[in-house]
């Protein structure tokens, strides 16, 4: 499996991190689509570009991480085909998987420890997608997409 992880400067470090916690705890390829830089980075850039690589297959899913989380989820959601769901916990970051099939997921560097951060990541590439009637819920989703 491949993730990709896309970040702004404020995550530079939280992006490591996670990469490498990925890698040692499940054996998947990383792809960095964010800087490496603490220098200014506009999310928006890294969001767009981990988004398009989940939209067009490139990784299986992905990892957006900013400050808050919030403005990078919003750049990945503009994107056609990718839910993103930003998560300061373990808890809704599973049920994003399991009953929102979420594709990306989103954290913010100045909310959560980076332990934390971990325990998000693990709950969220663990679960798995329950489909049924949560399949009827993100296809309605989907469509409203369709519709813009």
């Amino acid at each position: 499996m491949k993730i990709g992880i896309g970040n702004d400067h404020t995550a530079v470090e939280y992006k490591q991190a996670i990469a490498q916690h990925i890698r040692d705890t499940y054996g998947y390829e990383v792809v960095n689509y964010g800087t490496d830089s603490t220098e200014s980075f506009d999310y928006p850039i890294a969001g767009e570009a981990v988004a398009n690589a989940v939209k067009n297959g490139e990784v299986d899913l992905g990892v957006a991480i900013c400050g808050t989380g919030i403005g990078i989820s919003l750049a990945c959601n503009k994107v056609h085909g990718i839910r993103c769901a930003v998560c300061s916990e373990p808890y809704s970051a599973q049920l994003s998987r399991r009953h929102n099939n979420s594709n990306i997921l989103a954290f913010g560097a100045r909310v959560v420890g980076i332990e934390m951060a971990k325990m998000i990541v693990d709950a969220w590439l663990t679960a798995k997608f329950e489909g049924g009637r949560h399949q009827r819920r993100v296809d309605m989703i989907m469509a409203i997409e369709d519709k813009q």
